[in-house]
């Protein structure tokens, strides 16, 4: 099955505060990418990584929506100015569900704890529930990527491979990624 893009969503997850600008230039650059390609922007809503994704699909007329939990507002602050929606959900669960439940693709950087969590989240879920691509890209997500591997948290086996994980070093390999997710009757990495 091939990605429209037109009428899909990216969920994006990446950290409030970013390792590096370089890092909040290729979320920007990604984020406008998506949205170019007609994806809407699903992510957690708050400023760092998370914001630059938003503001380059912003700049691309791109939907942005974010998904937090109730009652957060006044610990976690406002949303980035560029969210168009915002869904609250009760538990971290219910969070979790809702971005695996819409997403046609997972795209995940560097971050915090949360952000740890949601990129493992994302793995489990696409190795063991639905084969949904998940893109980690920057060199945050990819250092935790190669110790996944070397300490055999993350390991391909005949019953639950890794084709669905594509590493994103550059903006030029996510717009590869991109083109073959939009292109390939697979829908997945090559």
């Amino acid at each position: 099955m091939t990605i429209r893009g037109e009428n899909s969503t990216a969920v994006f997850f990446g950290g409030v505060v970013p390792a590096s600008e370089a890092e909040v230039h290729m979320a920007e650059r990604i984020g406008a990418m998506l949205a170019e390609a007609g994806f809407s922007l699903v992510h957690g809503g708050y400023n760092g990584l998370m914001e630059a994704a938003a503001r380059g699909a912003a700049a691309k007329g791109g939907e942005i929506t974010a998904v937090t939990l109730t009652g957060k507002r006044q610990e976690w602050g406002d949303f980035n100015p560029h969210v168009t929606e915002a869904i609250h959900l009760p538990t971290l669960g219910n969070r979790l569900d809702h971005y695996f439940a819409q997403a046609d693709v997972v795209v995940g950087m560097g971050g915090g704890v949360g952000t740890l969590h949601e990129l493992t989240a994302a793995l489990y879920y696409a190795g063991n529930i639905r084969p949904v691509p998940v893109l980690l890209a920057g060199p945050t997500a990819l250092n935790l990527l190669s110790y996944l591997k070397q300490e055999e948290w993350l390991f391909e086996t005949p019953t639950r491979p890794l084709g669905f994980l594509t590493e994103i070093v550059t903006t030029t390999d996510f717009a590869d990624a991109l083109t073959r997710l939009l292109t390939e009757p697979s829908g997945g990495p090559a």
